[in-house]
């Protein structure tokens, strides 16, 4: 008997895992894959060619009028397709033009407006602590989100980044201002743990297949999230009851809600604290390569864009007009 091949997406699905691409990754792709066969009138992709690339792609610019960046990881998905999935040659793909990413400058609080945003914060619990964790360590949202408490060195001040962007670990510093009140909101989820516990739940999800060769480790107290969510779920494979960590949807709604209190007009998120933490690095004299460190930046040129933003006004060039 022979059996057929299974579906192209779950084939696509399989090749993504098998390269330990990240959750997200394989979510983007194939939402990208499964748009540009839809736009082939659902045609099979060996049926298709250069010019069906090209039209998709251009309709991505010229009618859902999306960036440059969304329009390459549209093309980096279809790549993937054809190279590492149909086992197809790509060199008419690698010929195609990939759109040019603008310049654009990040933006940056001021150090008035990061003390504003946190005066709105306060009474806000978990939620600010997040915040402040963005700022004074220069991790992304989801970074600090997925934090387990055995990542938090309270006596070397610092803490462990695990499989932060593009899957590398790092370390960065632990602010000693925020380190009392995370000690206190420690103990506290260590209460609701052991409540948790109790009652016969008390487990989260672990990395890969580590749950398989320690089984009882998704219960330890090491492995749990610095901040859990505040409803447990039922896994359906293992039938534990877990707790995610705080959806990061939690935290930026209440981040929007403190920057239109704190009457901050400027186009920011939480990445923007991120950026802060580089730039006001370096206006204190900070060296570039110790902030790309901590950021976690594989090239020092990506870390460079923020010696553009630095608090020298206009770029440290006195105006002409201010010498009259």
């Amino acid at each position: 008997m022979v059996l057929s091949a299974p579906p192209l997406l779950t084939q696509l699905r399989a090749a993504i895992r098998t390269r330990h691409y990240s959750p997200r990754t394989e979510e983007a792709y194939v939402q990208w894959v499964r748009r540009f066969i839809r736009f082939c009138g659902t045609r099979h992709p060996r049926e298709l060619g250069a010019g069906d690339v090209t039209r998709f792609l251009s309709s991505l610019a010229v009618d859902s009028h999306v960036s440059a960046s969304t329009q390459n990881q549209a093309l980096a998905a279809i790549v993937f397709l054809y190279r590492d999935v149909l086992n197809m040659p790509v060199g008419w793909l690698n010929a195609l033009v990939r759109a040019k990413r603008p310049a654009r400058v990040p933006v940056v609080f001021t150090r008035d407006q990061v003390r504003k945003l946190f005066a709105q914060l306060q009474g806000r619990g978990a939620v600010a602590l997040v915040v402040e964790l963005l700022y004074g360590s220069g991790m992304r949202l989801l970074e600090a989100l997925r934090l387990r408490v055995k990542d938090v060195d309270f006596g070397g001040n610092e803490i462990t980044v695990r499989g932060g962007k593009g899957n590398r670990d790092r370390r960065t510093m632990l602010p000693e201002r925020l380190q009392a009140v995370l000690l206190r909101h420690l103990a506290e989820v260590r209460r609701q743990h052991e409540r948790d516990a109790a009652a016969g739940a008390g487990w989260v999800a672990l990395p890969g297949a580590l749950g398989l060769k320690y089984p009882n480790a998704g219960r330890e107290w090491g492995w749990q999230w610095v901040f859990p969510a505040g409803r447990a779920y039922t896994d359906p494979a293992t039938h534990q009851r877990r707790r995610h960590h705080l959806h990061e949807t939690v935290v930026q709604r209440a981040f929007k809600e403190a920057l239109r209190a704190s009457r901050i007009a400027k186009a920011a998120s939480c990445h923007t604290l991120r950026h802060s933490f580089a730039t006001h690095l370096l206006e204190a004299g900070y060296d570039i390569r110790t902030v790309q460190e901590l950021l976690g930046h594989r090239s020092v040129e990506t870390t460079m864009i923020y010696t553009h933003v630095l608090n020298r006004g206009g770029l440290g060039v006195k105006s002409p007009v201010d010498t009259l």
